[in-house]
């Protein structure tokens, strides 16, 4: 006999490289040192957290997270996908028929007691970057963690279970997801600051390119007009 665990919900894990994620820890020094200088995120986030501050394109290490990780783990995880729907090669998300454009970016400062409750994003993508985590953050209880929630509430005596998934925030690490992914960050005890950067982005049809000289079949997919939307 064999046990089928249906319907998975797909997160891509990264890890940045020690010298672009001390870059992020200098910029998230600089830029909460000196808040009025970036323009206020909490506009953002559905919960309360003791600061939030915008981010730009232009800033040390923004440019290389951007281009090097979050945006290649979007389209990553777009393939991924794709690679296990059948038949493949239908509709605008097949490598040259879209793009990966990031909308905004920010730096969330989490002290004790800060919380964000069960919330979803704009976009296509969304994402976290740890940055630095207290000790008591250790997963030794659910403090401080990130949470993401499937469809349905979890409830043991009807055997609903596998609806929540927990993640022990690590410097350095990041996960990407779709934007309507559902998740929530729990709050934790003690002194120290939790920092992460959260993302959105969009991936929108583009053109395909067309071969000059095809070899052997073509799909009729990638010859019909650019489908317009999702």
């Amino acid at each position: 006999m064999d046990v089928l665990d249906l319907f998975p919900r797909s997160i891509l894990r990264g890890t940045l490289p020690a010298p672009l994620l001390n870059q992020l820890i200098a910029l998230g020094e600089s830029v909460l040192a000196n808040p009025s200088a970036s323009p206020d995120a909490s506009a953002k986030l559905a919960g309360q957290l003791r600061q939030q501050r915008e981010l730009r394109f232009d800033q040390p290490g923004v440019q290389q997270l951007t281009a090097e990780h979050l945006l290649p783990a979007c389209d990553r995880w777009i393939r991924h996908v794709m690679d296990r729907q059948p038949p493949q090669g239908r509709g605008p998300w097949v490598p040259g028929r879209y793009r990966l454009q990031m909308i905004d970016l920010w730096i969330n400062c989490q002290t004790a007691g800060d919380y964000n409750p069960t919330h979803t994003h704009g976009g296509s993508f969304s994402g976290v970057i740890f940055l630095k985590v207290p000790p008591q953050i250790n997963g030794n209880s659910f403090d401080g963690q990130l949470c993401f929630h499937g469809p349905e509430e979890w409830h043991l005596q009807s055997f609903r279970t596998g609806m929540a998934h927990y993640v022990l925030p690590v410097p350095g690490e990041f996960y990407v997801f779709p934007a309507w992914q559902p998740h929530s960050v729990m709050p934790f005890r003690g002194e120290g600051e939790r920092w992460s950067l959260a993302f959105n982005a969009v991936a929108a049809p583009g053109a395909a390119p067309q071969p000059t000289n095809p070899q052997g079949n073509v799909s009729l997919s990638s010859q019909r007009p650019n489908p317009r939307g999702f």
